[in-house]
């Protein structure tokens, strides 16, 4: 999840290639727009959250920024001939994260809390399906490594933002989300930490261990302190991992 996962490969620049691109990529913005709204309109008609058309106004607004980075992601990596069909299961995984994150804000209830389970839960299923469809289907790109790895951050960074705001652990539990963007940002200081790492099973385990935890913390049956521990537990998880790649590749830099 965290790191650079897979090489850059850079995107075609035959005039053709880049229109077939141009119009997968509006495809699979259109798409993330029209489902975020859509299901950001029915926890409004649900009564999931506040019954105002706020968690749609929002929904929107980060539908457009998320669209906005999934066509810079394309223009940077993509080179396959469709977007392919495991491209759309991390799709629909971004679509939850940017639902979930509309949410944050809500006034909490048991209702609210029962739904932001199931989403996740429902984004960490697929989140073990993108991966066996790519391979399956012959579809595994930079752009989809890619796009896999920033759907896992967002999604942990949300579902940490939501553990703090509905009193489920301390500000700290931030640390989660925003280990991944301090790696990135590490690497305008560090070059070296931008090297591609290798493919990692422990890498993948804590990731799902993480976003499992910050589920299991979000579950209304689960009361603080024992929401802290888990988050705390799951949070101890990704700092070691982060540090293990950091500290390969170190010794990648020195060699």
């Amino acid at each position: 999840m965290h790191g650079t996962s897979a090489p850059t490969v850079e995107a075609r620049s035959d005039p053709v290639s880049l229109g077939r691109q141009g119009t997968r990529v509006a495809t699979g913005i259109a798409i993330l727009l029209a489902i975020t709204a859509t299901l950001a309109l029915a926890f409004v008609h649900t009564r999931i959250a506040a019954a105002d058309l706020s968690v749609v106004a929002r929904a929107l607004v980060y539908a457009l920024i998320g669209g906005w980075l999934l066509a810079w992601l394309a223009v940077k990596h993509e080179a396959a001939p469709t977007f392919g069909a495991a491209n759309a299961v991390t799709l629909a995984r971004g679509v939850l994260a940017l639902d979930l994150l509309a949410l944050l804000g809500s006034p909490p209830s048991a209702v609210l809390a029962w739904s932001i389970v199931a989403l996740a839960l429902l984004a960490l299923v697929l989140d073990g399906v993108d991966g066996k469809v790519a391979r399956h289907r012959g579809e595994t790109s930079a752009f989809g490594a890619r796009f896999d790895m920033e759907t896992d951050a967002l999604l942990i960074l949300v579902l940490a933002a939501l553990a703090w705001s509905h009193g489920k652990a301390g500000p700290w539990i931030l640390l989660a989300g925003a280990l991944r963007y301090l790696f990135v940002a590490a690497t305008l200081v560090l070059p070296w930490l931008a090297a591609p790492l290798p493919p990692s099973r422990r890498r993948q385990a804590v990731c799902v261990v993480q976003i499992a935890s910050l589920i299991l913390c979000l579950a209304p049956f689960v009361a603080p302190p024992a929401s802290a521990a888990i988050g705390f537990a799951g949070l101890v998880a990704l700092v070691a991992s982060f540090a293990a790649d950091v500290a390969w590749l170190a010794r990648r830099a020195r060699g």
